[in-house]
C-alpha cells in the first residue's frame, strides 16, 4: 500500500494517507475543515485550495470554478484532486471553516426547579412534573428471612414499586449477573438506575451504596449545520454547561439532500455520515465532562432532536427514500436504545431517546420546538418558523396542528451565492448603505471573506431601499453608484473593495445571486401564507410568530419584513426563541410526560406537502418580487 504525506497550511497539520484519496478526505483525517456545499461532487467550487507542490494542476472538472490566475498559482478543488505524491496544501481564508456562530441559548420557557413544581400532571403544561426519563433511586432493602425469602431482584422491584408509580419492571441479564454478591457485600444498600417509557420501567444498572448524587443527562440539538449539547443535572434540573460545534457531516454535503445522495450513492456511504455526527456528540460530551469534573459513567441519558434526515443518520438508518416520491422515511417514531449501541460514549447502560418527527422534511427539531414554545398547550394560535435550507413552519394550538416544509435552498446558508458563506469568522453579518457609503460588521471583527444569511438579507434590503435594485431584483444601472460593475457577464455591486477583504479581491454580489435570494425568501413566505390560508386564517389571527434557530437570532426583523421574507405584522408579535430544538430536547430529558407529549405532538400534526399543493405554487410566483407583487400585504414597506 502506497502512502503519502500531506501538510495542510496555515494549520501546520500533517497526515499520512493512502494514495488515491482526495484532498478533502485527507483533510478530514487531519481534522482540518474545508468548506463544501455539494458533498464532494465538484459542483459548488467552495473547496478551493492551493497546492504548493509542482506538477499538480486542476482537472477538467475544476477549471470552471477557477480563474486563469488561480490555475497558474496551483489552485484546485479539494474534492476533485487526488493525493498522488507528498504535498503541501494552503487553505485560503474563504475555504476555511472556523469561528462559527452557534446558537446555544434558548429563551422561550424557564425551567422551574423541582421544589417549585406541582407534582400532578396537567394536560396543558408539559413541565409541571419533574420526572427525568432516567432516575437513580437509593434503596435500603430489608434482609431476607425464612418468612420473606423472595428472590433478590424481586426484593428490589418490590421496593421500587413503593417508591415509584410503576408496577412492571424489565431487567437485563447484565444487572442480574453478580447481583447476589453485590447486595450481601453492601448490607443490602444499593442504587438502582431506572429508565421509563410509557408504562414500562427498565432497570438499567444496580450499583453498591448511594450513587444518586452522580446523575446527569445530555440534551442534544443535531442540526444540519451545527451540533449543540447541554449537560443537565438530573437530580435538580440545572443546566451544568453547554457546548457546540460545526456538524462534521458538512464534509459530505452542506444540506440534507447532498448528504442523502452521499449516503445512498456509494457502498457504505451511510457509515461516515453516522460516524461524523457520533464523533460530534462524543467530542461535546467530553468537553462538558471535563469542564464540570465528572465522569462519562455519570451520564445515563441522552435526548436528541434533529430533522428527519439528521435523526436517520444519527441512528444509522438508511435515508434514501426521504428524498424520493412519495417521500417516506424509515421511521418517524424511534425506540429507546442503548446509547452505546450507536457509539455514544456515556454510561455503558445509558439510554438514547430521539424526538419523533412528522414527515420526511418536518422532523424532531420542529416537534421539540413546538413543545418548548407551548404551541400545543394553549388555545391561542401561534406559529413556529425555522428558516434554513428547508423553511419549516408549524402552526396551531391545543386543538389542532399543521406543518409544512418549503425548500428554500441553501442561499440563506451562503450556498449558490458568489460571495455567500456560513456565519463563520469574517462573514459580513450586517450591512447599511448611507449616502452611497457601505458600512458593515463582520463576525469576529475580521476582514471580510463573504456574506452570511443575515448580511445577505440586509444587503438586498439596502439595495432596494436605495433604489440600486428594482423590485424584480435587477440592478438600476442608471443609479449614481461607483460600486456598480459588470462582473462575470452580469451586473454586480461591490460590497467591499479588494483592499478591505481578506482574500484581496472585490467582494461582489451579482444579479444572479439576488435572484437566488429572492427565490429563497419567496419560498419561505409562500409556505407561511399557504399554511395560514389552508386553515382559513389571516395573519392577524396569529398571536405570535416564533422564529427559531441560529439564523433567526441574528435576523433584523424590519429588514426581513422589508424584503418579504416574514409577514408585515407588528414586530412585537415576532419573537426570537433561540435554539428551541435544544430546549425541547432538554424538556423531554427532564420529564417523561414531556417526552410522551412529543409523540402526541408529532402524531397530531397534519403535514401539508407543498410540492403537490397548487395554491403554494401560485403564492410562490407572487412572492418572487421585493417585497411582493401584492403590495397590500406589506403596507409598512416604503421603498
Amino acid at each position: 500500500m502506497t502512502t503519502h504525506k500531506v501538510l495542510f497550511l496555515p494549520d501546520g497539520k500533517e497526515v499520512e494517507v493512502e494514495a488515491g484519496i482526495t484532498l478533502m478526505e485527507a483533510a478530514e483525517k487531519a481534522e482540518v475543515y474545508i468548506n463544501s456545499l455539494c458533498g464532494g461532487k465538484g459542483v459548488c467550487g467552495k473547496c478551493k485550495v492551493q497546492i504548493k507542490s509542482d506538477g499538480v494542476r486542476a482537472d477538467k472538472h475544476s477549471i470552471g470554478f477557477l480563474s486563469k490566475e488561480e490555475i497558474e498559482k496551483g489552485f484546485v478543488l479539494a474534492c476533485q484532486t487526488k493525493v498522488e505524491e507528498d504535498m503541501e496544501v494552503m487553505i485560503p481564508p474563504e475555504s476555511r471553516l472556523e469561528g462559527e456562530q452557534i446558537m446555544m441559548d434558548e429563551s422561550v420557557v424557564d425551567y422551574s426547579q423541582p421544589e417549585k413544581v406541582v407534582v400532578s400532571k396537567v394536560s396543558v403544561d408539559p413541565m409541571t412534573l419533574f420526572d427525568p426519563i432516567v432516575q437513580k433511586i437509593y434503596l435500603e432493602l430489608k434482609k431476607p428471612t425464612l418468612e420473606d425469602n423472595i428472590a433478590d431482584i424481586e426484593r428490589i422491584t418490590r421496593e421500587l414499586r413503593r417508591k415509584t408509580e410503576y408496577q412492571y419492571f424489565d431487567v437485563s441479564l447484565h444487572c442480574l449477573q453478580g447481583l447476589a454478591a453485590k447486595l450481601r457485600e453492601n448490607d443490602w444498600k444499593i442504587t438502582a438506575t431506572i429508565s421509563k417509557r410509557a408504562n414500562i420501567c427498565r432497570i438499567l444498572q444496580i450499583e453498591p451504596g448511594n450513587t444518586s448524587e452522580k446523575h446527569y443527562g445530555v440534551a442534544v440539538d443535531v442540526g444540519t449545520t451545527t451540533v449543540v449539547a447541554q449537560l443537565v443535572n438530573l437530580r435538580s434540573g440545572d443546566v451544568m454547561g453547554v457546548a457546540g460545534s460545526h456538524n462534521l457531516q458538512a464534509h459530505y454535503g452542506e444540506d440534507v439532500i447532498s448528504r442523502i445522495i452521499y449516503a445512498c450513492g456509494r457502498e457504505k456511504g451511510l457509515n461516515p455520515l453516522h460516524e461524523a455526527v457520533i464523533k460530534n456528540i462524543n467530542n461535546l460530551i467530553k468537553t462538558l465532562v471535563d469542564e464540570n469534573g465528572i465522569e462519562v459513567e455519570d451520564i445515563t441519558a441522552v435526548v436528541a432532536a434533529g430533522n428527519t434526515t439528521m435523526s436517520h443518520l444519527l441512528l444509522a438508518l438508511t435515508p434514501c427514500s426521504i428524498r424520493l416520491d412519495p417521500y417516506v422515511p424509515t421511521a418517524k417514531n424511534f425506540p429507546q436504545i442503548s446509547a452505546r449501541e450507536v457509539g455514544i460514549n456515556i454510561n455503558q447502560d445509558g439510554v438514547l431517546e430521539t424526538v419523533p418527527g412528522v414527515a420526511s422534511y418536518v422532523g424532531g427539531d420542529i416537534v421539540a420546538g413546538v413543545l418548548s414554545c407551548g404551541i400545543a398547550d394553549r388555545p391561542e394560535t401561534r406559529a413556529l418558523i425555522d428558516v434554513g435550507t428547508n423553511g419549516e413552519i408549524a402552526l396551531g394550538n391545543n386543538e389542532w396542528l399543521v406543518c409544512c416544509s418549503a425548500s428554500a435552498g441553501p442561499a440563506f446558508e451562503g450556498g449558490g451565492i458568489r460571495c455567500g458563506m456560513r456565519a463563520t469568522r469574517g462573514a459580513i453579518e450586517q450591512i447599511a448603505i448611507e449616502n452611497n457609503e457601505v458600512k458593515y460588521k463582520t463576525i469576529g471583527a475580521a476582514k471580510p471573506r463573504g456574506i452570511c444569511g443575515s448580511g445577505l438579507i440586509d444587503c438586498i434590503y439596502e439595495l432596494a431601499k436605495n433604489r440600486i435594485i428594482d423590485g424584480d431584483g435587477k440592478f438600476n444601472m442608471e443609479a449614481t453608484q461607483e460600486r456598480l460593475v459588470e462582473y462575470e457577464g452580469e451586473p454586480g455591486f461591490i460590497v467591499a473593495f479588494a483592499e478591505q477583504t481578506e482574500t484581496g479581491q472585490d467582494l461582489i454580489i451579482g444579479e444572479s445571486d439576488i435572484s437566488n435570494l429572492i427565490r429563497s425568501k419567496g419560498a419561505v413566505f409562500a409556505a407561511i401564507k399557504s399554511l395560514i390560508d389552508y386553515v382559513g386564517l389571516q395573519f392577524d389571527d396569529i398571536e405570535s410568530f416564533y422564529v427559531a434557530g441560529g439564523f433567526g437570532n441574528y435576523l433584523n426583523i424590519p429588514r426581513a419584513i422589508g424584503i418579504g421574507l416574514l409577514p408585515d405584522i407588528d414586530p412585537d408579535r415576532i419573537k426570537f426563541v433561540g435554539n428551541s430544538s435544544l430546549m425541547g430536547a432538554r424538556m423531554a430529558l427532564l420529564s417523561g410526560h414531556a417526552l410522551e407529549k412529543t409523540t402526541h405532538i408529532a402524531n397530531a400534526m397534519t403535514n401539508i406537502e407543498l410540492s403537490t399543493y397548487q395554491p403554494f405554487m401560485d403564492e410562490y410566483v407572487a412572492a418572487m418580487f421585493l417585497p411582493h407583487t401584492d403590495r397590500r400585504l406589506f403596507p409598512s414597506v416604503d421603498y
